[in-house]
């Protein structure tokens, strides 16, 4: 590949890798990146729209691009005793998908199952949508069912307080109101597996974007009913499950035995993290692992029963447990040592 033709691809894939960004100045920005002329710029977005990898609107100064879609597929299915997941992912999905690397093909294996599979067995409803979009860039794909919702199942099953109760659960992995059938590990870690991962149910939206640690959940105006799942992934992603999978093992087991709770979820609206019953919420199931990273992000301060309850009542009882923090402020730093002090003269 000559030099010239090689910097042209290096132009066309910064454009596409940006568009989204920069719809309308998306030519300033990359003639000031390769330090060539908007003239140069505009060959390299005439060619990407012949190939219709861009759709351009407007005229001369009002002139902007977005990725235009490849292909945009939906399908609806009834949810009957004869349908099953791989089924629909080998006769329908994966040729929908087309040619992709192995490892990105993985991923979309992994995440389309995962959350067919809970719609059919967890949602109560009739049927299942899919609709999916794929760009010179990404794919999206959303699954939508019309059942009772996932997080108010959850609720209602595990007996939580609302639908952020369930989400906070929800995060840490190992949930799953079927336990026979399922290990609960589905939904965690397709959430890490993916681009950007979100979930509407009832009147709450979760969602997870790659190399945030943070998840967002906001209160919505109520979903009319049922849970959609959207996922977003990169076409040319040099991820892999093995990857995520490690992140959350430790040592020769490669159990999913490493959990990462966010603290911030049982905090509500104004409430501070001060009780034990609060505390007490946030531990729930944490026994459950071997390494539990308590992530304090976006917490301002925690009182001495809360971080007691944590960092030395449960360590005495789970001595089997490793406890750690992540992200905590000097506050906050504070109160756990001072717990850990007492557990140390216990010891």
């Amino acid at each position: 590949m000559t030099k010239v033709r090689a910097r042209g691809e290096d132009v066309r894939k910064f454009i596409l890798e940006h568009v989204e960004k920069h719809p309308a100045d998306i030519s300033r920005l990359t003639a000031s990146h390769f330090a060539i002329t908007r003239q140069a710029v505009n060959k390299h977005l005439q060619k990407l729209a012949a190939e219709h990898a861009l759709a351009e609107t407007g005229h001369t100064r009002n002139r902007a691009y977005k990725l235009a879609p490849l292909l945009e597929w939906k399908q609806t299915y009834k949810i009957i005793p004869e349908l099953a997941e791989d089924l629909v992912w080998r006769n329908d999905v994966r040729g929908v998908l087309g040619n992709m690397p192995e490892n990105v093909l993985s991923i979309w294996h992994y995440g389309f199952t995962e959350m067919f599979n809970n719609a059919i067995d967890h949602s109560g409803g009739t049927e299942i949508y899919i609709q999916m979009r794929k760009t010179a860039v990404s794919t999206e794909m959303v699954i939508l069912d019309n059942g009772f919702g996932i997080f108010k199942k959850i609720q209602t099953t595990l007996n939580l307080l609302d639908e952020r109760h369930a989400l906070l659960e929800l995060s840490k992995g190992k949930l799953t109101t079927d336990p026979k059938r399922h290990s609960g590990e589905g939904i965690f870690f397709t959430s890490r597996t993916f681009d950007s991962y979100d979930i509407l149910s009832g009147g709450v939206y979760f969602s997870h974007k790659f190399g945030h640690p943070e998840d967002w959940i906001l209160e919505r105006n109520q979903f009319k009913n049922g849970t959609a799942v959207w996922m977003k992934l990169h076409n040319h992603t040099a991820r892999t499950i093995k990857k995520i999978f490690d992140q959350y093992t430790s040592g020769e087991d490669y159990g999913f035995n490493k959990t990462v709770v966010p603290v911030n979820l049982a905090q509500y609206e104004s409430d501070k993290l001060i009780s034990r019953s609060q505390a007490k919420r946030l531990l729930a199931r944490v026994e459950l692992f071997k390494i539990v990273i308590f992530d304090f992000t976006e917490v301002e301060s925690i009182g001495q029963a809360f971080a007691d309850e944590i960092f030395r009542v449960f360590a005495i009882q789970h001595p089997e447990v490793e406890l750690t923090s992540v992200h905590a402020n000097a506050e906050v730093k504070r109160m756990i040592e001072r717990a850990k002090s007492g557990l140390d003269q216990a010891k």
